[in-house]
């Protein structure tokens, strides 16, 4: 006969599925942020919500949670898998690309949030190594909470997007340093300075042996498990290797996400990173909803309304002094007005990591409890606030785009009627013809729909307008009746033969060159009266080609010649087509968002 089934073992699960169950579909359907219901749901069901009334009704405690430390061992596994996929979703190369951010921008950001804060609380009358604890502990932000708010808004890939991670991604670097500098701290203030080098050179270490270990072991793992065709094995590697990677970054003494986020990026070369991302988004999404449960269990509303306005006041001040910083340092490294606000906002909020710090620094007496619980609850308020303060970042972003929008419209196209070149698109293919025109002295005017980007390139003294290059009322406009010649370099083949058709329209003579996404598309541009189209494959075999032999030691004039020769036979393939027949007649002008279905 089966024994009783002890309830209270599993009532944290069961909770928090029934939480789940119900926040996630109802606030969908309100189209508001499921962070908020997590975060609520944890302040309802938490030890000062229905949790406080649990001694006189011992009934309510079946719908509560008393003791957070229950499931904070779960909640923490939610960041590490975020961190996993955001790094699967990455690469070394494009990881690369944002070191001068990581380590640029994410250090400064660090080095002057925890100096000012600092600061101010030793003028508060904080002793001075509880002072520069406090310090390092609020100036670190949410990566659980504003990666996902990002996610949602679709901003990580936007420029805002990328300097919040390239920040987020260093704090979490620094938590290992940080947590060894509490200890440092606590023992010997005259050794905080030899502490952190150690701490930097045990996490440097630490991240090489990740790093060659990965290489070596995953791509194998993963192909031994692929080979079985069991998809129950495949996840069980996928749950190993996220769990396994955060357990061993925390045992060498860095924070589980940067393990996991390690191991996201060594499995992003490989063949198997598409699966392994359909695998584990699910637990990814409920383990979040497990942290967010835990912030929201940390709020205490008595303790908020005991002293509500002061409270609030010193969150609402961190929030604007660490935006404000990240505001200048954003504008120092050259990221707009815009982006520097947006990411300021993002990036304004108490995080994490704050509880493992202080938490770190009061089981060792270096800050009073008192002061810590303070603290703490300042930071929840303004972790909870990061979904709010995300909708003001995207109004903000908004109306910043619709008038950027408004002033590079407002541009007046020239008026004299200078035989130029028209360059349709001007994002690197584009000005990269740009530089080579300018460079011969012929001139040239260039469409873009990118408003931040002919803003920029207005600003540069680049005769580039905002406009659809595939309007033929904006061609006439750009002086195409008169001008020498038309580039499209444009990324999407529905655009460039939207643009082509529009330049057919209004002058049939025009000569046209197009950038062409393969051999097939070249053909059709062709075949719709295109001059020359290039395609980019073939383009860069041929390159290819001549660097390798360059390299061998074949005489330059022999390759360029040879390449020469065998680029006019492949357009002469491309252009066989077209020849053969009658030449296809250019479209009726429909406009590019309608060409785009």
């Amino acid at each position: 006969m089966a024994g009783a089934v002890p309830f209270e073992a599993y009532k944290e699960t069961i909770l928090f599925l029934a939480t789940a169950g119900v926040v996630v579909p109802l606030f969908h359907r309100l189209r508001v942020s499921p962070v908020l219901g997590f975060l609520g749901a944890g302040a309802l069901i938490g030890p000062f919500g229905l949790g406080r009334l649990a001694g006189d009704h011992p009934s309510i405690s079946w719908f509560t949670i008393t003791n957070a430390e229950e499931i904070s061992h779960i909640a923490e596994f939610g960041v590490v898998f975020l961190l996993f996929t955001i790094g699967i979703e990455l690469s070394w190369e494009r990881l690369r690309t944002l070191r001068r951010l990581v380590f640029g921008l994410g250090t400064l950001q660090v080095v002057v949030s925890t100096v000012a804060i600092g600061l101010i609380a030793f003028a508060a009358g904080t002793g001075a190594t509880a002072a520069l604890l406090i310090g390092l502990a609020l100036a670190l932000s949410s990566t659980a909470i504003v990666l996902p708010v990002l996610g949602e808004r679709r901003r990580l890939n936007a420029p805002a997007g990328r300097a919040s991670f390239a920040v987020l991604l260093f704090q979490d670097l620094a938590v290992a340093p940080v947590l060894f500098a509490v200890t440092v701290l606590a023992t010997d203030t005259g050794q905080a300075g030899l502490g952190f080098a150690l701490a930097l050179a045990k996490a440097a270490l630490a991240v090489g042996l990740f790093v060659v270990f990965g290489r070596l072991a995953l791509r194998p793992l993963f192909q031994l498990v692929a080979a079985t065709r069991s998809p129950e094995l495949f996840m069980a590697a996928c749950l190993l290797v996220v769990i396994g990677a955060g357990l061993a970054a925390a045992f060498a003494g860095l924070s589980m996400a940067l393990g996991a986020f390690i191991a996201g990026l060594l499995l992003a070369e490989t063949e198997y990173r598409r699966a392994i991302e359909a695998t584990i988004d699910p637990f990814k999404g409920l383990l979040l909803g497990v942290f967010f449960v835990s912030v929201g269990m940390g709020l205490n509303p008595a303790a908020l309304l005991a002293s509500p306005l002061t409270i609030l006041a010193i969150a609402l001040g961190l929030m604007t002094l660490k935006a404000g910083i990240v505001y200048a340092l954003a504008l120092r490294f050259r990221l707009g007005r815009a982006t520097a606000l947006e990411a300021g906002l993002m990036l304004g909020n108490g995080g994490e990591f704050a509880f493992v710090i202080l938490g770190a620094a009061l089981s060792l007496g270096v800050v009073r409890q008192a002061l810590v619980q303070d603290i703490l609850l300042v930071t929840t308020v303004t972790m909870i606030a990061i979904p709010f303060v995300g909708r003001l970042a995207s109004l903000f972003e908004r109306r910043t785009r619709a008038r950027t929008v408004a002033e590079a419209a407002a541009e007046p196209l020239p008026e004299d009627e200078t035989p130029r070149v028209v360059v349709a698109g001007f994002g690197r293919v584009g000005q990269l013809v740009a530089d080579m025109l300018t460079r011969h002295g012929v001139p040239f005017i260039a469409l873009d729909m990118d408003a931040a980007r002919v803003t920029e390139q207005r600003r540069a003294g680049r005769p580039v307008y905002f406009g659809d290059s595939g309007n033929p009322e904006m061609l006439r406009r750009c002086g195409l009746a008169t001008a020498r010649a038309l580039v499209v370099t444009l990324d999407s083949p529905r655009g460039v033969e939207s643009v082509v058709a529009a330049a057919k329209s209004v002058r049939s003579d025009i000569p046209i060159v197009a950038r062409a996404r393969d051999a097939r598309h070249a053909t059709q541009l062709y075949e719709m009266g295109v001059d020359d189209a290039v395609p980019e494959t073939i383009e860069a075999s041929l390159q290819l080609s001549e660097a390798v032999l360059v390299d061998l030691g074949v005489p330059m004039g022999l390759v360029i010649a040879s390449i020469h020769e065998r680029r006019d036979e492949y357009r002469r393939t491309l252009r066989r087509p077209a020849d053969a027949g009658t030449r296809v007649e250019a479209a009726p002008f429909q406009g590019r968002r309608a060409s785009r279905g």
